[in-house]
């Protein structure tokens, strides 16, 4: 890969360009130091002093066919020489071509897609369409989950950022399965997924099934912890939404395309969404774009009644191209299948060696190329090495002696997540664990 030459006079420009000018979000702005950045290739990206990182963020777990992926780079160039843009109320031949394709990758029972700008937004319309086709309000989600920050998918969400935002109404939580740090007292998997879906129930009996519009939760859950559901925990909310009359929307921004080792994370299971929520790896973040996934059902209540929804730059010719560009080459060159192997092959075996090696690793979990490491002060009691909510000055070292070492891991609270490219090769995945393994054994870890 070709890097550009040292040049710590426009780092230095990009930085006080940036604190002069640019507002970050969920940042405090006096008290961050964002890192310049020059140029990226595939699994990679650098600086302007040449310092190599491993991209194991995937930047926020997005970047899924790597960085500057040389095909789709050329369809974003060819579609802005056709028609750069369009408002949303014509047809246009990329807007199909980007449907077709990601119902390519979906069951028969979807038969539209709506194109949104993000993940968020995506989220905000699936729960416009549940609450209009069901004719309820509320919407059930789990406390350790993210959905975006706009007005009900911030108020969906579980974390602390759902705190300051709490302005919308009719929205539920529950907790989900995670045996690691069960609220069930339970001791195996079989035994939290009965418990969580027997809490589940009981929720919905108190909240009123008749109230009930959705139940919206990540199929695998990302900034939460990378939670993998036992084996029969979708199952059973399909079946619980078919009892209650309830809509399942399966949020895959995070672990969708490719990411768990098939298109979607809901695929491991026997059970089918009503909406599926989607974005980030779709373009692999090249150009922003979001959507739902419609079931045949819902989509057929709005063929007589207007969707009272809508964005200037739904379906966007450059986005658009950039999502049929990204689909084909994951296809082509089997990135699905390699995240798959990976995974198995690669990350699991030797993360789980790892915590037999650094006794600050509580909890290794995940799939395909999404995986979480619960860091612990004392693996049997499994006290957090940062509290809930916040970061801790060890999370901190943990973090800044990786990058040291020219590995990017993806950080929250008391976890690192380990996520990088779906066409990450196995030599470089290797490399990134033997860097995270240094970096641990540095400190004393």
């Amino acid at each position: 890969m070709s890097t550009p030459e040292i040049n710590p006079e426009k780092a230095a420009k990009v930085f006080a360009d940036d604190r002069a000018n640019v507002f970050h979000s969920w940042s405090a702005q006096a008290q961050i130091s964002p890192m310049p950045i020059a140029g990226a290739s595939g699994s990679y990206f650098w600086d302007f002093n040449d310092k190599k990182y491993l991209d194991f963020s995937c930047q926020l777990v997005f970047t899924n066919i790597g960085h500057q992926h040389p095909k789709v780079i050329d369809a974003i160039k060819k579609q802005a020489d056709v028609l750069t843009t369009i408002a949303p109320q014509h047809a246009n031949e990329a807007r199909n071509e980007a449907a077709k394709s990601i119902l390519s990758l979906v069951e028969n029972k979807f038969k539209k897609v709506f194109f949104t700008n993000a993940g968020a937004d995506g989220v905000e319309n699936a729960i416009r369409m549940a609450r209009l086709h069901t004719n309820k309000h509320k919407v059930l989600s789990t406390y350790r989950s993210y959905h975006g920050n706009t007005g009900s998918a911030i108020n969906a969400t579980g974390d602390p950022r759902r705190f300051p935002n709490e302005f919308g109404y009719g929205h539920v939580h529950f907790w989900g399965p995670y045996l690691y740090r069960s609220a069930f007292w339970a001791t195996s998997e079989e035994q939290e997924c009965q418990r969580a879906l027997e809490h589940l129930e009981q929720t919905i009996i108190f909240e009123g099934p008749k109230t009930i519009a959705a139940i919206l939760i990540e199929s695998v859950p990302g900034t939460a912890g990378v939670l993998v559901p036992p084996k029969g925990y979708l199952d059973g909310i399909r079946a619980l939404c078919d009892k209650y009359e309830i809509l399942w929307i399966a949020d895959e921004v995070m672990s969708g395309f490719g990411r768990c080792g098939k298109w979607f994370g809901y695929q491991y299971s026997k059970s089918v969404p009503d909406l599926i929520v989607f974005a980030k790896g779709v373009t692999s973040g090249y150009v922003p774009l979001g959507g739902v996934v419609i079931s045949d059902a819902v989509a057929k209540s709005f063929d007589e009644r207007v969707f009272p929804g809508g964005l200037t730059y739904s379906g966007h010719p450059l986005a658009c191209a950039t999502a049929v560009a990204t689909i084909e080459a994951m296809k082509s060159e089997k990135m699905v299948e390699n995240a798959a192997n990976i995974g198995e092959k690669i990350l699991g075996p030797g993360l789980k060696e790892l915590a037999k090696k650094h006794k600050v690793i509580g909890d290794v979990r995940g799939v395909g190329v999404f995986w979480g490491i619960d860091m612990v002060s004392d693996q049997s009691t499994r006290e957090p090495l940062a509290p809930y909510g916040s970061s801790s000055p060890k999370m901190n070292e943990i973090v800044a002696t990786c990058k040291k070492n020219g590995l990017m891991p993806f950080n929250n609270f008391n976890r690192i997540h380990l996520v990088p490219p779906c066409n990450i090769s196995e030599a470089d995945t290797k490399i990134g664990l033997e860097i995270f393994s240094n970096s641990l054994t540095e400190l004393g870890f």
